[in-house]
Order: structure tokens, then C-alpha cells, then sequence
């Protein structure tokens, strides 16, 4: 499991390389390079699934297990 995602400002094109919480989901992130306070896109469950290199932890562990992700159910 990749624990990195390197982020990617839909805004500015600043990236930022950023350690993923491995349990929760990070709703808000605020770009490092123009202060944009990034939410995910709609459908995603997080900043790292919208606009990261590296899906979030929990969706990568539903990947390999061919399942839902726990972030994403409810």
C-alpha cells in the first residue's frame, strides 16, 4: 500500500507531496502553493481520490480485494 500521493491543485498546478491518513478520509486540503481549499470532487471520498497520483488508503485496500471501500459505504 502506497501511503503518498502527490497533489495536484486543479487551481494553480502546484504540487505538493503529502503522507495519506490511513484511517480516515481527508475531506479538506488547502493547496500549499495558492491557499485554495480543496474539496473532493463529486462522487470521490476524498482530496487524495480527486486530485492525487494515489487513490486514498481505504480505496486501495478495496482494489485489491476486488470490493467496496469502508470510506465510501453507508
Amino acid at each position: 500500500m502506497k501511503l503518498t500521493s502527490n497533489l495536484i491543485c486543479p487551481h494553480c498546478g502546484h504540487r505538493a507531496s503529502e503522507t495519506m491518513p490511513t484511517d480516515a478520509c481527508q475531506f479538506f486540503y488547502e493547496c500549499t502553493g495558492c491557499g485554495t481549499l480543496l474539496r473532493p470532487k463529486q462522487g470521490d471520498c476524498c482530496v487524495y481520490c480527486s486530485y492525487g497520483d494515489v487513490p486514498c488508503p481505504p480505496i486501495q485496500e478495496a482494489q485489491d480485494r476486488n470490493g467496496p471501500a469502508s470510506c465510501c459505504t453507508g
